[in-house]
């Protein structure tokens, strides 16, 4: 029984390894049509003439946003465009103070004379998509250029976008997200990093190279009949953005990226809102996919096409195989140790490389094209690297949970006004939470930590250097959700003490003037 169950281990690793190369061998392939296609530049073939300029209406959807409100319709209000052809609809579903910011912000632009909507929805059927559907039946442009609550875009965004629809296949134009506070934290250099590799390289190869790629739910701009003719925006899944993108594309509409527009955005600055943002991504992806990935292989649209939908839409699976790898290294490591041509497993190290190698340089080459900077993207490169397998948990089980589960609750990540150089504008209370299952992340780096002991006590040398970044990324990202779901564990309950306690003074306390 025990060399059947030494099989099967080992088969399962090698089977695990496999499947994690073919995805790298993927993302290879993306960097190779991305180097390919390299110099090419986007440009509208023509541009509007001023009296031709279409009418459009920019859409704010948000909830909750309090600390971000104003700072997000401010930077709408200073979009470049002919007044008598813009519209701005704020599309808030919140149940808190972000009501009356917003409100009253748009009050004070319409006295300016902007033609600046504020629709406010009772409850949130369809959560976002439902908030979108509902602004598109009321918009007045043909055009809707839309931002989330993070974004603060710069005035000639629209200018900028506004001429790729001359020509009348374009259903969607794609601008670059760049960020305010990259730069704040380890956490958000990290953020950045990954961002960057997927708007610089993801989305520029398979835009040119003929392939889909998908619109990211903000910077972006839609013509209206491209969205009405793909059926509109549905809420089965929680990537109503890619899903549609899907749809429109099937449905014969072109989309272009933009990488040379930007539009500036804050990063998550706390582990637990950006893992909340992680999950959301790789669960709706893989709700996408099973929803739309049968119809997309059955369409008469190209091989290429058809390929790069599949690993597209799968990509976040790969986490699972991730933790299955994990999971395996300390019985891989043992039983080689025992069998009588151990040499014949060293084709894990090859597989291994093909991988990570694969992600290096991926992410390399995307830092270098956009920045510049060789050197910093070395000294990125491993903390990014060992994040992405301590999300592997995370979004694992948001992989698991979109391919079986039917759950499609929207849960937004909560932003704070956080800018390069400066102190957040907001205070602790919207934050992710820490759910139980961090622990499992915990559990796993004391593990992988363990394997790593044990690799350098058997001269295992091969495999010290994956171990590091599995040990350090699980332990990273499980130590970071639990400081900060102490700490703001500690805050509430200071608050709590502090609201409690009887006032000795005659003056009203902090805590009744902010209420």
């Amino acid at each position: 029984m025990e060399p059947t169950l030494h099989t099967l281990v080992i088969v399962l690793y090698l089977v695990t390894l496999v499947a994690l190369a073919l995805y790298g061998a993927h993302r290879g392939a993306l960097l190779f049509l991305y180097l390919r296609h390299r110099h090419e530049r986007t440009a509208p073939e023509s541009r509007f003439d001023e009296a031709d300029l279409p009418i459009v209406t920019v859409q704010l959807p948000m909830f909750n946003e309090m600390f971000v409100a104003e700072r997000l319709i401010d930077a709408a209000a200073r979009i470049e465009y002919p007044r008598h052809r813009l519209e701005i609809q704020v599309l808030d579903d919140s149940t808190d103070a972000t009501s009356a910011i917003a409100r009253s912000k748009c009050m004070a632009l319409r006295d300016e004379g902007l033609d600046v909507a504020y629709l406010h929805r009772t409850n949130r059927t369809g959560y976002k998509a439902g908030a979108l559907e509902a602004g598109m039946m009321r918009a007045k442009g043909d055009f809707l250029l839309v931002f989330d609550a993070d974004f603060v875009p710069g005035p000639s965004i629209l200018r900028e976008l506004i001429d790729f629809f001359r020509d009348p296949s374009v259903g969607m134009v794609q601008a670059r997200w760049a960020h305010l506070n990259g730069d704040r934290s380890p956490l958000t250099r990290c953020q950045a990093m990954l961002l960057d590799g997927h708007f610089i390289i993801e989305h520029a190869a398979r835009n040119r190279s003929g392939r889909f790629f998908n619109f990211n739910g903000t910077a972006g701009m839609w013509r209206k009949a491209a969205i009405t003719d793909a059926g509109g925006w549905q809420h089965d899944t929680i990537t109503e953005d890619m899903d549609l993108s899907y749809r429109a594309q099937l449905a014969g509409w072109k989309f272009v990226y933009a990488p040379h527009v930007s539009a500036p955005a804050e990063l998550p600055c706390d582990m637990n809102s950006f893992k909340g943002q992680q999950y959301r991504w790789a669960k709706g992806s893989v709700q996408t996919a099973r929803k739309l990935l049968g119809s997309i292989l059955r369409s008469p649209v190209s091989r290429k096409v058809k390929t790069e939908a599949f690993f597209h839409l799968t990509n976040n699976l790969a986490y699972v195989f991730l933790l299955v790898l994990a999971s395996l290294q300390l019985p891989n490591m043992l039983i080689r140790r025992h069998m009588e041509h151990p040499e014949l497993l060293l084709l894990d190290v090859p597989l291994f490389l093909a991988t990570c190698g694969s992600v290096a340089t991926f992410y390399m080459v995307a830092h270098y094209d956009l920045y510049g900077q060789r050197v910093q993207a070395l000294k990125r490169l491993p903390a990014m690297m060992a994040l992405g397998i301590g999300l592997s948990i995370n979004n694992g089980r948001a992989a698991i949970e979109g391919l079986f589960g039917r759950d499609v609750e929207f849960v937004r990540t909560p932003k704070r006004g956080v800018v390069d150089g400066k102190p957040a504008s907001g205070s602790y209370r919207y934050r992710g939470r820490w759910p139980w299952h961090n622990t499992i992340e915990l559990a796993f780096g004391v593990y992988c930590t363990a394997t790593l002991i044990v690799a350098i006590a058997t001269r295992s040398w091969a495999s010290v250097p994956f171990l590091l970044l599995f040990s350090g990324g699980f332990t990273y990202v499980g130590v970071a959700s639990l400081y900060e779901a102490l700490r703001l564990r500690l805050a509430q309950s200071d608050s709590e003490l502090t609201a409690q306690a009887p006032s000795t003074h005659s003056s009203p306390s902090p805590q009744s003037m902010l209420s």
